[in-house]
């Protein structure tokens, strides 16, 4: 039985240390891409998927982000502030749980770019996650398609969508497009303070519940300014 998620969790608390010199005056998610903010095309994703709340963290310039989104009505924004802690990818997620509440939700980067094919992504995430055999569920990219990525992979993925992490001199086909379904359930027993949450994907890949969902559309891997000019012109293409 799938559970449609109410609410998401958006990362925006990294430092863009990649994306300088443009990160050196304005965080990362607020880099702009086709005419809006990176931030923007991942909120805007969440607010077409009828999602009523994000949770978005900061850190680094922390107020840039803040005073950005202080104008959105769709979704209902609320700041999960880390500006005086490194937390991580994981701890950031800790800290941020009592707004997520117990139900599973969504999780995205937010530097990931997506343009969907037939059917939004994030309504098809909705549709596969079984909380019954699942605790995670990410958006897998093709690397042969995917804009901006030229890294050897992140996961194998097999017939019935559970997924095999890359070992050190291997090439796989998927990369994980910064989108998954978490169910809050897994972060018992974590460690306190700063921690990567990739210890929590490769927990549940060792309990066979951490499952994958090929991405029906084309992912950009906004990882760079040199990224920026390639991203745009898929996006606007795919406007065109």
């Amino acid at each position: 039985m799938s559970v449609k998620p109410t609410k998401a969790m958006v990362l925006a608390a990294g430092l863009g240390l990649r994306m300088r010199p443009l990160t050196e005056t304005m965080p990362k998610p607020l880099v702009p891409v086709a005419g809006q903010p990176l931030l923007d095309h991942v909120l805007d994703k969440l607010a077409a998927a009828d999602i009523s709340e994000a949770v978005v963290n900061v850190h680094y310039l922390p107020d840039m982000i803040i005073d950005h989104v202080k104008s959105r009505s769709a979704p209902k924004m609320t700041i999960s502030d880390e500006r005086d802690q490194v937390l991580g990818t994981g701890g950031g997620v800790v800290k941020a749980l009592p707004l997520l509440g117990d139900a599973p939700f969504y999780h995205l980067n937010a530097d990931t770019m997506w343009i969907d094919g037939a059917r939004p992504n994030l309504a098809r995430l909705a549709e596969s996650f079984d909380p019954a055999k699942m605790d995670i569920l990410l958006l897998m990219a093709p690397t042969a398609n995917s804009i901006g990525y030229s890294g050897k992979g992140d996961y194998e993925m097999r017939t019935d969508g559970t997924l095999r992490r890359r070992k050190e001199n291997q090439v796989v086909p998927f990369v994980y497009a910064g989108v998954a379904i978490i169910s809050p359930a897994i972060f018992k027993d974590v460690p306190d303070g700063e921690f990567p949450l990739t210890l929590l994907f490769d927990r549940a890949n060792e309990d066979e519940r951490l499952y994958g969902l090929r991405m029906d559309g084309v992912w950009m891997h906004v990882g760079t300014p040199d990224a920026v000019r390639a991203a745009e012109d898929a996006f606007l293409a795919s406007v065109a």
